[in-house]
């Protein structure tokens, strides 16, 4: 039968999902050729249908290509879709991030789901309202002035309704998105700006199937991957054959070093895990620097040199304030170790995933096993622990090669701990340098930054970024790396200061070589480069006799960068601060990526001085994210923001040797626990109703960082530099 899209369109009854697979830059020119360009993502997948779908019955299902990490996300864009709509949002089902299924918006990160995915949401939204109303007004011969829109169907003055369904039965939203949309008032809102309970969260505490560990599919197998000792081990040997008798076992997978067994049980899985690893022979060299000389060592290695402001001769006046900070190799540190589910069938391969970025992952996953593009299908389902890229792509790589090895099943991996903490990508170990002098009236007069990091991102795209490709028969290379270009930048991210100085100069050395793996960690550069920049604030301010929060006050001229600084300072009770003895106050302001969210903190700390024990007693914030679409969920964010934040701060720093890994549990790799909580954490969200969406989730591990530091050194008159603050370090430096 020859039928028409249009022609299939109308007989199916419904409006159906269709979205451009061709390069963005041809869906822009056919938006119209760039001279006008839509709304976020809107610009890369114009046809409203990618976005919205109304089917027959009246169901709504909207489409986004990002990913629910625990960010609140899914209820976010749910609210923004209803706002729009002008539906109940409990009638819209969300799709995330889908190869087959939703528009192609490459990675969850860098705080931007919302200025992209709710962007284009908001404006399809408002599209296919204003289509619905036009086509009720053509129906009725009446002006779509007169009409209006409630509980999911348009009315008329005479009281005449019609509903959506019944409106959209030609497929006529397959249309593209125009420039401008009817956006609602925001003073009409009855669901953005609301705190709605957050959809993701029951089954999370309810023990319910919330993440791709709890993932269960008919005549599912596990597979147990056994990982090189250290990054330059080669396999030479492997006795397999006690293992593959071993009860339950169905396969032993070998590829170069790539080992891997697969079962009928996990348990089984894992038992045939430890005897093939007992069997295999290793060839191992010291190939890692000598962690006592790492700042050092990171320092002598080439670098391709930035300069993100100012010029390369700039220099300080004489008479400066001077520091280095530094700050090492962290992890992720994901509470459940990475999994994967796939399942290669009739020559296509599905693979259920945690990745933040499900269409990369896809083109890498194709790469390694050879299919083409269009036969792999990646699937997201969130993990249980993210932020960032950690081994969630490793292990659906590894599922992959599981899967071909023994197609027709479906085969799940599930990392170890051990596994996690030795072989995720970490975020960069860094130094900073700067160099400061204040002239007459105690204003900066001039500022010089330098920052040292290797890359913050080596996600998938390629094979080679992914880790079991460099262990295959015929491995495939990492890329190499390449710094990512301003505004968002890597380690270079936040290192252009907020503030109104004379011709700061900012550079960026970018070291090509990668020690330690490394990669995306929430925030990238900007945790590193806001500590060090608010920290020597805090110097400045005390050089030049002044409050910390009156001194960047005066060097601050964005009015919302001024309100959410005094907000923080008021609700903290800054100027009434009443010192006791072993505590102190700190401040610290920064604007993620100097064009996301603004956050300014207040941290009250209490330092022992016998134990070396620094704790966050209390924390206040004040966030301002643009347009709040729920503003639980960006408390929530910034919370979390701050809790991992005094982690990193305190006590988070990879250990190793020089040939291994040597953090590999929590023991040694010590993170926060319950009785170093703060006692409190207040978080106050400045709403902007109608301004763009700025983005939350990595504005606020910068400033706690900075804010702890200052903190500290208001408490003890000492200053410290190097994260993290751990007791030995504290004790060091106070000299107990």
């Amino acid at each position: 039968m020859n039928m028409d899209r249009r022609a299939f369109l109308v007989s199916s009854g419904a409006l159906v999902v269709s979205f451009a697979l061709g390069s963005a830059g041809a869906a822009v020119q056919e938006a119209g050729g760039g001279k006008n360009p839509l709304p976020g993502s809107l610009e890369q997948d114009p046809m409203l249908d990618a976005w919205i779908r109304i089917g027959s019955d009246g169901t709504i299902t909207v489409f986004t290509g990002k990913a629910e990490l625990g960010q609140g996300i899914k209820t976010a864009l749910i609210q923004v879709a209803a706002e729009e709509l002008v539906v109940d949002p409990a009638r819209i089902a969300l799709v995330t991030a889908d190869t087959a299924r939703t528009p192609n918006e490459q990675y969850t990160a860098g705080s931007q789901s919302m200025q992209h995915s709710g962007t284009a949401i908001m404006n399809a939204a408002a599209q296919v309202r204003g289509l619905l109303v036009n086509l009720a007004a053509a129906k009725w011969g009446v002006a779509a002035e007169q009409l209006s829109v409630q509980n999911q169907a348009v009315r008329a003055p005479d009281g005449r309704t019609i509903g959506y369904a019944e409106l959209v039965s030609d497929g006529v939203l397959h249309v593209r998105a125009e420039a401008s949309s009817p956006l609602r008032d925001p003073k009409a809102r009855t669901v953005i700006g609301r705190a709605f309970p957050r959809v993701d969260i029951p089954a999370k505490v309810t023990g319910g199937a919330a993440y791709v560990q709890d993932l269960r599919l008919p005549g599912m197998v596990h597979a147990r991957v056994v990982r090189p000792p250290s990054y330059a081990a080669k396999l030479t040997d492997v006795a397999s054959d006690r293992v593959e008798r071993l009860p339950g076992v169905l396969k032993v997978v070998r590829d170069g070093s790539f080992l891997a067994v697969i079962a009928e049980r996990e348990w089984q899985a894992v038992v045939a895990m430890r005897a093939l690893d007992a069997a295999a022979r290793w060839e191992e060299q010291p190939t890692l620097p000598d962690p006592a000389q790492l700042f050092e060592h990171l320092q002598s290695l080439p670098v391709k040199d930035r300069i993100d402001a100012g010029d390369a001769a700039t220099a300080v006046n004489a008479g400066g304030l001077d520091a280095t900070f530094r700050r090492p190799y962290q992890m992720h540190a994901s509470i459940g170790p990475s999994c994967a589910v796939a399942w290669m069938k009739d020559d296509a391969l599905t693979v259920w995933t945690h990745s933040q970025g499900v269409y990369p992952l896809r083109d890498a996953i194709a790469e390694l096993v050879h299919m083409p593009p269009e036969r792999v299908r990646c699937i997201h389902v969130e993990g249980s622990g993210c932020y960032g890229h950690n081994a969630a792509d490793d292990a659906g790589a590894d599922a992959a090669l599981c899967a071909r090895a023994l197609p027709g099943r479906p085969v799940r991996v599930q990392w170890m701990r051990e596994q996690e903490h030795a072989w995720e990508p970490y975020g960069s170990a860094m130094a900073t340098r700067i160099r400061a002098a204040l002239d007459s009236d105690g204003n900066v007069a001039r500022w010089s930054y330098e920052v040292w990091s290797s890359s913050h991102s080596t996600r998938p795209g390629p094979a080679g970024n992914l880790a079991p490709a460099w262990t295959l028969q015929q491995p495939f290379t990492p890329p190499p790396p390449k710094p990512v270009p301003l505004p968002s930048g890597d380690g270079d991210r936040n290192a252009i200061p907020g503030y109104a100085f004379r011709d700061p100069r900012v550079v960026y050395h970018f070291i090509e070589q990668m020690p330690l793996r490394c990669s995306a960690l929430r925030s990238l550069g900007a945790y590193a480069n806001v500590f060090s920049i608010e920290s020597f604030i805090d110097e400045l301010a005390r050089a030049a006799k002044a409050d910390p929060v009156v001194f960047r006050l005066r060097h601050l001229t964005d009015p919302r960068a001024r309100d959410v600084v005094q907000t923080a300072a008021e609700r903290f009770g800054w100027a009434a601060f009443e010192r006791k003895r072993g505590r102190g106050r700190g401040f610290a302001y920064a604007r993620y990526k100097t064009l996301a969210a603004y956050c300014a903190m207040a941290f009250e700390v209490e330092v022992e001085r016998d134990t070396g024990r620094v704790r966050v007693v209390r924390a206040v914030a004040a966030i301002d994210s643009g347009d709040a679409v729920n503003p639980d969920g960006i408390r929530n964010q910034t919370e979390g923001g701050i809790i991992q934040s005094i982690s990193w701060t305190l006590f988070e720093s990879v250990a190793f040797d020089r040939t291994r890994i040597v953090s590999r549990d929590w023991a040694s790799y010590p993170i926060l626990r319950f009785n170093d909580l703060p006692d409190l954490v207040n978080v106050h969200v400045i709403n902007r109703p109608g301004a763009p969406f700025l983005g939350t989730g990595e504005a606020a591990q910068g400033p706690a960082a900075a804010a702890i530091a200052n903190a500290f050194a208001d408490a003890t008159g000492v200053r410290l530099r190097e994260i993290p603050f751990t007791r030995e370090r504290v004790k060091a430096a106070l000299g107990v």
